[in-house]
C-alpha cells in the first residue's frame, strides 16, 4: 500500500490526501444525523463551542504557520501577517453586509459561519498540495513522512471543524439533513486546494503566510461578531463562557498534539 501510494504522481497524491480531510470534516459535520430534538441551552452551548474552536483553529492552524512561514522564507510578519489577518475581517465585514439583505438573523449567521470555515479550509488544502509538490520539486526538507503527518493532522483538526459547523446551523432552525450538508460542503474546498498546490507549489507557497492570515481574520471576525454574542444571550452565560473555552482547549491540544 505505501509503495502503491509512493508511486503516484504528487498531484494524486496531494488529491487523495485532501479527499481524505475532506472526509473527515464529513464524519465531523455527521454528528447532526444522531439528533432528534436538543435542548436550547445544548444548542447555545454548541454555539458557544463553535466559537471556541474556531479561535483556537484561527491562531494554531493558522495564524502561528503564517508567522513561521513569512520568517522562513524571509518575510517580515508586519507586512504580510497583519495586513493578512486585517483583510480576513475587512473581507467577512464586507459579506457580512451582504448577507443581511433581505435575511433573517439566523440565516445570516449561517452563512457567515460557513464561508468563513470554508475560506479558512482553502489555505489547509492548499498547505498540504505544497507539502507532496515540495517533494516532486526537490525542495529542501520536503519528505514524504512530512507530507502524509500534515495531512493526517489537518484531516483530524477537521472533525470538530466539521462538527463546528452543522451544529450551529442545527441550532438555527436548518433541518439536520440540511446542516450535514453545508458542515461538509465547507471541507469540499480542501481538494481542489490540494491539487492547485500540488501544481502551483513554487508559486502558492510564496502566498502562503497572506491567505493563512487572512482565513484567521475571517474566522476571527464571525467568532467575535456573532458566536460568543448569540451564546451569551443564554441566562446561562458563565457556562457558556466555559463551553466556549471547552472547545478551545479541545482545538488547541489536537493543534498543539498533530502540528
Amino acid at each position: 500500500m505505501q509503495n502503491w501510494f509512493m508511486s503516484l504522481d504528487h498531484v494524486i497524491q496531494a488529491l487523495l490526501a485532501t479527499l481524505f480531510t475532506w472526509f473527515v470534516t464529513l464524519l465531523g459535520a455527521s454528528v447532526v444525523l444522531f439528533f432528534k430534538r436538543v435542548n436550547r441551552t445544548v444548542l447555545d452551548a454548541m454555539l458557544g463551542a463553535a466559537g471556541g474552536v474556531m479561535l483556537a483553529a484561527s491562531y494554531w492552524s493558522l495564524l502561528q504557520p503564517a508567522l513561521i512561514q513569512a520568517q522562513s522564507m524571509g518575510m517580515s510578519p508586519i507586512t504580510t501577517v497583519v495586513p493578512g489577518f486585517l483583510a480576513g475581517g475587512i473581507l467577512i465585514c464586507l459579506g457580512d453586509m451582504l448577507f443581511k439583505t433581505g435575511v433573517d438573523a439566523s440565516v445570516h449567521r449561517s452563512r457567515l459561519l460557513v464561508f468563513s470555515i470554508t475560506l479558512h479550509n482553502i489555505p489547509e488544502g492548499l498547505s498540504v498540495g505544497i507539502a507532496f509538490g515540495a517533494i516532486a520539486f526537490g525542495l529542501e526538507g520536503a519528505t514524504m513522512a512530512a507530507a502524509c503527518m500534515l495531512a493526517l493532522g489537518i484531516g483530524l483538526q477537521n472533525f470538530p471543524e466539521g462538527a463546528a459547523v452543522s451544529l450551529p446551523l442545527m441550532r438555527d432552525g436548518i433541518s439536520p439533513s440540511r446542516a450535514f450538508f453545508y458542515g461538509q460542503l465547507s471541507g469540499m474546498v480542501e481538494p481542489l486546494a490540494g491539487v492547485a498546490g500540488a501544481i502551483l507549489v513554487m508559486v502558492a507557497r510564496r502566498y502562503m503566510p497572506f491567505l493563512l492570515s487572512l482565513a484567521a481574520g475571517a474566522m476571527i471576525y464571525v467568532v467575535v461578531s456573532e458566536l460568543v454574542p448569540e451564546s451569551q444571550l443564554n441566562r446561562r452565560k458563565g457556562l457558556m463562557a466555559m463551553v466556549t473555552m471547552l472547545g478551545f482547549s479541545v482545538m488547541m491540544a489536537l493543534d498543539v498534539v498533530l502540528g
